[in-house]
């Protein structure tokens, strides 16, 4: 068998929790109530001067009055995103009617999306409820929906502890912006 390299130098500044590229970003002009600060989705749903230019820095693919959806820094495939509200909040008990309703309607729609712009043929929907679920940020709930293919589990996992992305995070990003989200 031909040894292929896979390239995918961005995965360094997670592997290694490099900030140093936050320094370039721009800084939120104000948050939300009850924000943390050194969360990610919460600093996704502040307000900065450039909004364009943040929603692109933050893969912020929609801002909702409940919810906001971005695209996941790190996919465990091509696609994959979050659903999130706006505030920071943990727990199902703590979610309101409308924040509810609002999740379940975004999921849907980029599911719908899905299936026409990348040609997704299924997905996992899901949510982490505590660190020892796999909350990667348990103080803020958020839905992951990872489109699949049929096909798309291929040796890489199991061998090289490795999975391909077909498209970069800001090629799906505009493509998504562009299909009028």
């Amino acid at each position: 068998m031909d040894e292929q390299r896979l390239w995918a130098p961005w995965r360094m500044s997670y592997i290694a929790g490099d900030k140093s590229a936050e320094s370039t970003l721009q800084k939120p002009i104000a948050w939300l109530p009850g924000a943390d600060h050194s969360c990610f989705i919460c600093k996704a749903a502040a307000a900065y001067n450039d909004e364009a230019a943040a929603r692109s820095q933050n893969l912020v693919l929609e801002v909702s009055n409940h919810t906001i959806t971005l695209l996941n820094l790190y996919p465990y495939n091509n696609g994959h995103l979050l659903v999130s509200p706006r505030r920071h909040v943990g727990e199902f008990h703590q979610l309101t009617d409308a924040e509810h309703l609002e999740a379940i309607k975004s999921l849907s729609h980029y599911t719908q999306l899905y299936r026409e712009l990348i040609r997704a043929e299924g997905f996992n929907i899901g949510l982490n409820l505590g660190r020892p679920a796999g909350a990667g940020v348990p103080g803020h709930l958020h839905w992951h929906l990872v489109p699949r293919w049929s096909g798309d589990n291929n040796f890489m996992p199991v061998t090289g502890d490795s999975r391909i992305i077909s498209q970069s995070l800001k090629e799906l990003w505009e493509a998504i912006m562009k299909a009028g989200n």
